[in-house]
C-alpha cells in the first residue's frame, strides 16, 4: 500500500473542480488508504483537500487500529478526536487551513451514512455537497494486475462451490437448507464472508434476487444458484449457474436456455478495449430479443466488481464508457418466466489488452443433477 492512490484521487478531484474529498468507512476508504474501518455513529474519515496534505479524522479510541492497518504506513496526519469534541468541526477546520479558505465544493462517498454527510454539510455551510463517485470510480474501475489476481482467486474459490452443487441441491430439500450448506462451503473454500446465496427453485427462479425460502426442491425444477463472498483481501466473487434437478429439461426450456447460453457467449466475446459498456449489454440483449425472449430479460447485463460486489462500470444501455484493460465486471444475462421458472448464466470477466479473460470456469450449459 502506498500514498499514490490518495494523491491520484486528489489530482482527479482537482480536475473535476472538487476542493475536498471526504471518504468515510467503506470500500472507497479501504481502496485509497487501506483502512477497513467499521462504520458507526462516530466519524472516521479520510479528508483529501485540493491543496495541502490529506489527513485522517478518527475517534481517539480507534487511533491504534489505524496505526496497525496499512494506512499507518502512508504518513497521513492523524487527527484524533475525543468523545466531547465536534469531529465535523475538526475536519472542517483542518481542511480550511490547508486550502486557505473554506472549500466551495465538497464530495462525499456515495455510501456515506446520511448523518455523516449532513454533519459535513453543517460544518461547512457555504459549501456545495456532491458525490465522490466521479473521482474514485475513475481509479477503482481499472484494476491493477494484483487486484485482478485477487478476483481470479475469488472466482476459482466460488467455482469450487458450484462444482459440488450435486451434494446439496437435491429433491426434497428446501432452498434454505441448500443455501445454508452453500454458505458453509463458501467459507470452507477460502472466503472470509458470505455476501449472498440465491437459490431460486421452480417459479422462484423467475425472481432474480429471490431470498431463500422454505420451498421444497421438486423433481424437474430449474434452480438458479447465484452465490458470492468476500476474501481476506476484500475482493469479491459472484457466479451464477442454473441447474435442473431430478430430470432433464423440457424441449421448450432447452430451446430458450440455448438462446441464453448464446447470448452470454456473445456478450463475453464482445469484450475488448474501446467497446462501450452499453455495447456489451446489447451483444447479449440482441441475441435474446432476436429469438423472441426479449421481454423476459429484465435487468442489465452486468456490473463491475472489486472491493464491492456491485461497482462501476455498469454494463447497461446508456452507459457509453469505453472499456479499457483492467476493467472487471460480470456478464450475466437471464431469462425469467414469471410464475414458472428462470435461468441466468454469470461469469466475471476482465478486459485485457487484446480481448477478454474469464475468471470463472465450469459448465455454462444447463447442468443436470440426479436429484
Amino acid at each position: 500500500m502506498t500514498i499514490d492512490r490518495v494523491h491520484a484521487a486528489r489530482e482527479i478531484a482537482a480536475e473535476n473542480g472538487v476542493d475536498l474529498l471526504v471518504l468515510t468507512p467503506g470500500s472507497d476508504l479501504r481502496y485509497l488508504a487501506g483502512y477497513d474501518a467499521h462504520a458507526m455513529e462516530r466519524l472516521t474519515a479520510l479528508a483529501v483537500p485540493r491543496t495541502g496534505e490529506p489527513f485522517l479524522v478518527v475517534p481517539r479510541l480507534e487511533a491504534p487500529m489505524v496505526d496497525a492497518s496499512p494506512a499507518g504506513t502512508l504518513g497521513l496526519e492523524l487527527l484524533a478526536w475525543d468523545e466531547t469534541d465536534d469531529a465535523f468541526a475538526l475536519l472542517a477546520s483542518a481542511a480550511t487551513a490547508r486550502l486557505g479558505s473554506a472549500p466551495a465544493r465538497v464530495a462525499v462517498g456515495a455510501r456515506t451514512w446520511a448523518e455523516h454527510a449532513l454533519g459535513v454539510q453543517r460544518a461547512l455551510p457555504g459549501s456545495a455537497l456532491g458525490l465522490a463517485s466521479p473521482v474514485v470510480d475513475r481509479l477503482r474501475m481499472v484494476k491493477s494486475p494484483a487486484e485482478i489476481e485477487e478476483l481470479a482467486l475469488a472466482g476459482a474459490a466460488i467455482d469450487r462451490v458450484h462444482a459440488n452443487m450435486d451434494v446439496w441441491l437435491t429433491v426434497g430439500r428446501t432452498e434454505a437448507q441448500v443455501g445454508a450448506d452453500i454458505a458453509a462451503a463458501i467459507i470452507a473454500e477460502g472466503h472470509t464472508g458470505v455476501d449472498f446465496t440465491i437459490v431460486g427453485s421452480g417459479p422462484n427462479g423467475a425472481s432474480p434476487h429471490h431470498e431463500l425460502s422454505d420451498r421444497v426442491v421438486q423433481a424437474g425444477d430449474l434452480v438458479v444458484v447465484d452465490i458470492g463472498g468476500e476474501t481476506a483481501t476484500g475482493y469479491r466473487s459472484d457466479c451464477t449457474r442454473t441447474y435442473v434437478v431430478g430430470g432433464g429439461p423440457s424441449a421448450e426450456v432447452a430451446e430458450w436456455y440455448a438462446v441464453l447460453q448464446a447470448a452470454q457467449a456473445a456478450s463475453t466475446a464482445a469484450v475488448r478495449p474501446g467497446v462501450t459498456a452499453e455495447q456489451i449489454d446489447a451483444a447479449a440483449r440482441d441475441v435474446i430479443e432476436d429469438a423472441g425472449w426479449g421481454k423476459h430479460f429484465i435487468h442489465r447485463t452486468g456490473h463491475g466488481i472489486g472491493l464491492d460486489t456491485h461497482e462501476a462500470p455498469y454494463i447497461v444501455a446508456g452507459n457509453d464508457i469505453p472499456l479499457v484493460p483492467g476493467m472487471a465486471f460480470s456478464v450475466e444475462p437471464g431469462i425469467y418466466l414469471a410464475g414458472d421458472c428462470g435461468a441466468r448464466i454469470e461469469d466475471i470477466v476482465v478486459c485485457t489488452e487484446d480481448g477478454v479473460r474469464t475468471l470463472n470456469d465450469g459448465p455454462r450449459e444447463l447442468v443436470e443433477l440426479p436429484g
